[in-house]
């Protein structure tokens, strides 16, 4: 839904081409939709500057396909669908020949705006947290950011990290994924002055408990500037770190 659309609808109101009734049923489903087992949220790019994003776990795959259909249909910009597999985007595929599915972060993105701006730098303490990582990385990319990765930088090769210093300088906000004992957030944080969205991931064995130590560790941080999201959490990572992002090229 944009402006112009409820303009238009109010502009033929006041015509006298729609009484009040038909206006108000455009206007809601121009809003929402009922599908019966969604009701996509069409408003949700006006007021909060990306369109409504699909959680693909525990939907049957022609649900994701369907619900990415109507908000194609409403939209125009990027869209997601996040924690999916290849069942989900083979229907997507039927539906939306032009979306693309990311193995490794198990996002469908339909990407049809390239811009970007800024700077979001993604950074993973090990290989086997990439799929986080991956997951905040593309969620910020098809957000408007541009994003640099630096990953395998975690704590016991420090020197990895500060070879490159200058980027987490540059960069407007920092996400950082991390098992074991999570102590790069801490790390990052002392290295630049943008705000660190620490992710704690479950990598890890024995006492690391799911990534348990690792989220605790990461809400005990003395490093002033670093927020935390819940575990594995790299979509609500990228998006906090692009709307960061976004707030400060705009500012």
């Amino acid at each position: 839904m944009s402006n112009t659309d409820i303009s238009h609808i109010l502009e033929r109101l006041i015509a006298g081409e729609l009484t009040v009734a038909a206006a108000s049923g455009l206007l809601t489903n121009l809003m929402t939709e009922d599908m019966g087992y969604a009701r996509p949220d069409y408003q949700r790019e006006e007021r909060c500057g990306f369109p409504e994003v699909i959680f693909g776990a525990g939907k049957t795959p022609n649900q994701v396909a369907q619900i990415m259909e109507r908000l194609a249909g409403q939209h125009s910009g990027n869209l997601l669908a996040t924690r999916c597999d290849e069942a989900h985007y083979a229907a997507v595929r039927e539906l939306l020949p032009a979306a693309c599915f990311d193995e490794i972060s198990r996002l469908i993105y339909l990407r049809r705006d390239g811009s970007q701006c800024g700077l979001v730098a993604i950074l993973a303490a090990g290989t086997s947290d990439l799929p986080v990582a991956e997951e905040a990385a593309l969620t910020a990319i098809m957000m408007g950011a541009r994003v640099e990765r630096l990953y395998d930088v975690g704590v016991s090769g420090l020197h990895r990290l500060l070879s490159r210093t200058s980027l987490l300088q540059e960069a407007k906000a920092v996400v950082v994924a991390a098992g074991m004992e999570g102590a790069l957030a801490s790390v990052a944080g002392g290295l630049t002055a943008a705000p660190v969205i620490a992710v704690p991931t479950s990598i890890g064995y024995g006492a690391s408990f799911g990534g348990l130590a690792a989220l605790l560790a990461m809400l005990n941080s003395c490093c002033a500037g670093v927020a935390v999201v819940n575990i594995d959490n790299g979509f609500g990572a990228g998006y906090m770190a692009a709307v960061i992002n976004r707030q400060s090229v705009e500012a």
